[in-house]
């Protein structure tokens, strides 16, 4: 790679945002079109198609999503020190475009073998695109968490897609039609980076010709890289037939991840420690987050095939397109009003920190999964309105605005340069342990087989576990907006 490029000009604060933000926020939402399209079948395509009990089926679809979260911190490990973010991007777009055709082949090897494609390939897309758009601005720019929450935006109008597009194809056409028509669009993603990564400054190998340098057998160490990884493919199908496991692979990697932030904080110098502290703790505390929020890709799939009435003007809507089109539909409108609204109060000295927008997120996440209980208790023939679940989904998503943009821009804020991937990777590895914890909270609203055609009888089994969301997530936000004092201390010169 020409290491001579023309660098571009980083635009200054009183400026809007530089050009290559729009690049990335696109290739961004294309790319999750594809994964929050294949990811909308999944659990469904499962119960229905496969005929797996739920309990396997939330166990797979949480080890699946566990492992898609936990590849982004080896895949920003091998980005900080060998490949560098473009060619990371590059070959994990090539490899998710390779899982979701894989998944589009109705064959029964086809499907845990896509989604381990998938996974790996996400773990090398994933952190480092978020980690460039961090390099576009200096670290207390006022305009990085409104970038953010511009990219944010371009990542959910992707999901909304997707959710939408692939849901209704693969619902009511064909499930492996469903999966293919996410393969489209990730190739279309990957091809608009392509075409702009140039205009980017960073992204480099940190030794490019170290890369290119023979280390076995006349192989480079970046093909072993490649290699390696594909390796990883019929490792991960069989941990899908023995899933099982993932308790002991998940914990363990937690327990490791701890360890290494702890030991790389005590090499530092007092402030930047205390700075990583600070992340510790939002990290942690965002792993809670993503256990409750996440039941809308698992629990509350099958929660609106049976017990929301989608009835609107005579017509049905198709439950899972519905379910999977609401949450990024409803980041798409309030994006537009937390990106105004955070400088807003930038100005006037009143917005809130990073830690206290944590702990608001808990508080409308818990209201929002009251809000599905007390439909729950007002329901008729065991089907809550349509209306009560949109607005549900309203308060879960004014705290998903609150937390998820505002904890990417805040891994770059408080994580040392020489490990920003890496602490990106452990971000994302946190929503990993989080979701691999969903996959358990759904196991508890199971619904027995000879009651799943019965909305009067299943409805009780959702119901009670939503309660309990709702109580934990109010609780944990209060704890944390107990502990915004120290965490703020520990950030120092960082909001």
């Amino acid at each position: 790679m020409d290491l001579t490029e023309p660098k571009i000009p980083e635009a200054p604060a009183s400026q809007g945002h530089p050009k290559q933000l729009y690049m990335l926020f696109f290739a961004e939402m294309w790319e999750r079109f594809s994964f929050y399209g294949m990811k909308a079948l999944l659990l469904a395509y499962m119960v229905t198609q496969l005929k797996f009990d739920e309990p396997k089926g939330y166990a797979i679809l949480g080890s699946y999503a566990a492992l898609v979260y936990t590849m982004p911190m080896f895949g920003g490990m091998m980005s900080d020190r060998f490949l560098g973010a473009k060619k990371a991007i590059m070959f994990g777009g090539i490899l998710m475009t390779i899982g979701h055709l894989v998944l589009a082949v109705p064959e029964d090897w086809s499907f845990f073998y896509g989604m381990a494609f998938i996974i790996c390939g996400n773990g090398f897309f994933k952190p480092n695109i978020s980690s460039l758009v961090g390099t576009l601005y200096a670290d207390n720019d006022p305009r990085k968490d409104s970038a953010f929450s511009i990219f944010y935006m371009g990542i959910n109008i992707g999901a909304a897609l997707g959710g939408l597009l692939c849901g209704y194809v693969g619902q009511q056409i064909n499930w492996h039609y469903g999966f293919g028509l996410a393969g489209i669009f990730m190739v279309l993603g990957l091809t608009v980076f392509w075409l702009g990564k140039k205009s980017l400054k960073e992204g480099y190998p940190p030794d490019a010709a170290a890369l290119k340098k023979p280390v076995f057998a006349g192989i480079s160490k970046e093909v072993v890289i490649y290699g390696a990884t594909l390796l990883l493919i019929p490792v991960i199908v069989a941990l899908f037939h023995r899933y099982h496991l993932m308790d002991f692979i998940m914990f363990g990697l937690g327990a490791l991840s701890l360890g290494y932030i702890l030991y790389t904080a005590f090499q530092l110098e007092s402030v930047p420690r205390y700075k990583l502290f600070a992340a510790l703790v939002m990290i942690v505390f965002s792993t809670l987050f993503w256990a409750f929020y996440e039941q809308n890709a698992g629990a509350l799939n099958l929660f609106a095939m049976r017990n929301v009435d989608m009835h609107v003007f005579g017509t049905e809507l198709p439950a899972l397109a519905v379910n999977n089109f609401l949450p990024p539909a409803w980041v798409i409108v309030l994006s537009f009003f937390f990106a105004w609204l955070w400088p807003a109060l930038n100005k006037k000295g009143l917005e809130p920190g990073t830690p206290l927008k944590f702990g608001i997120s808990f508080l409308f996440l818990g209201l929002g999964f009251y809000v599905f209980y007390w439909a729950c208790q007002s329901a008729e023939g065991g089907l809550i309105s349509l209306a009560m679940f949109v607005a549900g989904y309203f308060f879960i998503i004014c705290g998903e605005l609150c937390i998820s943009p505002i904890g990417l821009s805040m891994i770059t804020k408080l994580s040392p340069v020489r490990i920003g991937a890496m602490m990106m990777g452990i971000w994302f590895f946190a929503s990993a342990i989080g979701e691999f914890l969903a996959g358990k909270i759904g196991a508890l609203m199971s619904v027995p087989e000879n009651v799943v055609d019965k909305p009067a009888l299943s409805l009780p089994y959702y119901a009670d576990i939503l309660s309990q969301i709702g109580m934990y997530s109010i609780g944990f936000g209060v704890l944390l907006i107990l502990c915004v004092p120290l965490i703020k201390k520990w950030m120092g010169d960082v909001r």
